[in-house]
C-alpha cells in the first residue's frame, strides 16, 4: 500500500497517481485471457490485504474452483500476513497454498511487488482508501481483479475506478466487486421480475443496515496497543481503519453500500440528489476514531422516487438489515437469507441461495474462461459514490446533487505521506460547520 513513496511514483501526488489512464497507455494495452489455454489450467491468485475479509475472500476463491491456488500475499503488516497465511493453511489443502517466502511481500509498496509476479488474478482487500490506486496498478499490470467493496472513499477515488474500469475493458480484463448480492440467487430472481415490471412503476423504497456494535474489542485493543507498542498515528489509524474516515470511508460507505447497491440495481440508475443527517450518539470515545455511528439519508432517483436509507452501529439496539422496493402494483423484500414479492405477481424464495461469497468468485472465473470478462467497475463505483454522497450530506448538513459530487467535488481524503509517521489529529465532522469540499 504505497503511493508517491514508490520509485515509479516519486514526486507525484495521489491525484496524479490515480488519474485517468493516458491514450498512450490505452493504445499499448494487450488483451488479457490467461485461461484461454484450457479450463483446467492452474489459476494463481495473489492476495493484497491480509485481514479477515481478504483471507476469507482467498478461501472463497479457492472454494469456487479446484484450479485456484493462493500463490502470493501482500500486506503492510508482517504480523497480519503471518496470521492470514496460517488461516489459509488451516482452511485449505496444502497444495492449494503455494505461497513461498519469495512471494510474501510487506510494506506500503507490497502490492507493487506482488503485481510484478506471475499471478493471474488478484484480490484487493486492503483498507478501502488504497483500492483505487491498487486497482489501477493491477489492471495496468494485466491482472484480472476481485476487489472488495467499497472501491473508494472519496470522489477522486470513484473517478479513478471508473477510468480504470474502462481501461480493463480495453485490455479484456475482468473486475468483479464484493457486492455479493449481485450474485445471490434470490436477489437475481427478484430483480429480474422487478425489471420486467411485476410490481409496476417503482415509486419508493427503504434500505437498512442497522446492527449492533462492531469491532469494539479490537478498537479498545488497538487504542491500548497504540500506547504500549508506541504505534505511530499512521499505524494506529490503519489498524483501526474501520473507525478512520480516510482509511475506511465510515460505515455508510464501507457497509451500507451493499443496501444502496441493491437500490441502484432495482432502479437501474443512481440517485440524482440526497439530503442526510447523522452523528455520534453511542461511540464517542477516542478509540472509535472520527466516524459517525448512525446515518439517515433520503435519496431521490431520476423518476422522482424517494428512498429512505438508514444505517447504525449501536450495541443493544434492534437489528434490521434489508431492502424494500415499492411499485404501483406491489413491493419486494430482500435480505441476505430471504426474498419475496407481494402484489399483482407474488413470489417468494423457497430455498436458500448458494453461498454468494463463493458464487461471485465462480462467476468471475467462468467469465474469464468464456472470454467474456465481467466488469463491475462502474456499477460498484456509482454505488460507492451514492454512499459517499449520503455521508457528505450528513457530515456537512447540506443537500447535494449527483452532478456536484461526481464532477465538482474536490474532496481528497489523503491523510498525508503514505508512510509510518505522525498525522494530523482526526477531526469529527460537525453538521453545519464541516465545509463542503
Amino acid at each position: 500500500m504505497k503511493d508517491e513513496a514508490t520509485p515509479r511514483n516519486a514526486g507525484m501526488t495521489r491525484r496524479e497517481v490515480i488519474k485517468t489512464a493516458s491514450l498512450a497507455s490505452l493504445a499499448a494495452a494487450m488483451p488479457g485471457g490467461l485461461y484461454a489455454a484450457g479450463a483446467s489450467e492452474r489459476i494463481k491468485v495473489g492476495l493484497i490485504g491480509c485481514g479477515g475479509r481478504g483471507t476469507g475472500a482467498a478461501i472463497d476463491s479457492a472454494n469456487a474452483s479446484p484450479d485456484v491456488v493462493i500463490a502470493a500475499m501482500a500486506d503492510v503488516f508482517p504480523d497480519q500476513q503471518k496470521w492470514s497465511l496460517g488461516r489459509l493453511k488451516e482452511k485449505l489443502p496444502a497444495e492449494r497454498v503455494t505461497v513461498t517466502p519469495e512471494t510474501m511481500f510487506t510494506g506500503f509498496d507490497a502490492y507493487e511487488k506482488l503485481l510484478a509476479t506471475d499471478v493471474d488474478l488478484v484480490i484487493l482487500a486492503t483498507p478501502p482508501f488504497f483500492r483505487p490506486m491498487q486497482l489501477k496498478a493491477a489492471i495496468e499490470a494485466g491482472k484480472n481483479v476481485f476487489t472488495e467493496k467499497p472501491v473508494a472513499v472519496d470522489p477522486l477515488g470513484v473517478r479513478s475506478v471508473i477510468a480504470t474500469s474502462e481501461l480493463a475493458k480495453s485490455k479484456g480484463l475482468a473486475i468483479v466487486a464484493g457486492t455479493q448480492r449481485r450474485h445471490q440467487a434470490h436477489y437475481i430472481e427478484i430483480m429480474k421480475r422487478v425489471h420486467r415490471g411485476d410490481i409496476g412503476e417503482l415509486v419508493s423504497g427503504q434500505c437498512y443496515w442497522n446492527m449492533g456494535a462492531l469491532w469494539v474489542d479490537r478498537a479498545a485493543m488497538n487504542w491500548a496497543n497504540r500506547i504500549v507498542e508506541k504505534w505511530s498515528d499512521m499505524e494506529w489509524q490503519l489498524r483501526n481503519w474501520l473507525f478512520t474516515i480516510w482509511a475506511g470511508g465510515d460505515h455508510i460507505v464501507e457497509q451500507h453500500v451493499h443496501n444502496l447497491d441493491v437500490m441502484n440495481w432495482a432502479f437501474q440508475a443512481h440517485p440524482v440528489k440526497c439530503s442526510g443527517m447523522g452523528g455520534r450518539a453511542a461511540r464517542t470515545q477516542p478509540q472509535y476514531g472520527n466516524i459517525f455511528d448512525h446515518f439517515a439519508v433520503e435519496f431521490e432517483y431520476p423518476n422522482g422516487a424517494k428512498i429512505l436509507s438508514m444505517c447504525r452501529q449501536t450495541a443493544g439496539a434492534t437489528d434490521n438489515v434489508c431492502e424494500r422496493v415499492v411499485g404501483t402494483e406491489g413491493f419486494t423484500y430482500t435480505d441476505s437469507a430471504d426474498g419475496y414479492m407481494k402484489g399483482a405477481h407474488p413470489w417468494e424464495s423457497k430455498e436458500a441461495s448458494p453461498n454468494p461469497y463463493v458464487v461471485e468468485h465462480a462467476d468471475l472465473i467462468a467469465s474469464i474462461r468464456a472470454g467474456k470478462p465481467l466488469n463491475e467497475g462502474r456499477q460498484v463505483a456509482e454505488s460507492c459514490l451514492t454512499a459517499i454522497m449520503g455521508r457528505t450530506s450528513a457530515y456537512t448538513g447540506r443537500a447535494l446533487s449527483w452532478d456536484w459530487i461526481m464532477n465538482a467535488s474536490k474532496l481528497d481524503l489523503t491523510p498525508g505521506p503514505l508512510e509510518f509517521g505522525e498525522l494530523p489529529p482526526l477531526e469529527v465532522p460537525i453538521p453545519g460547520k464541516t465545509p463542503l469540499v
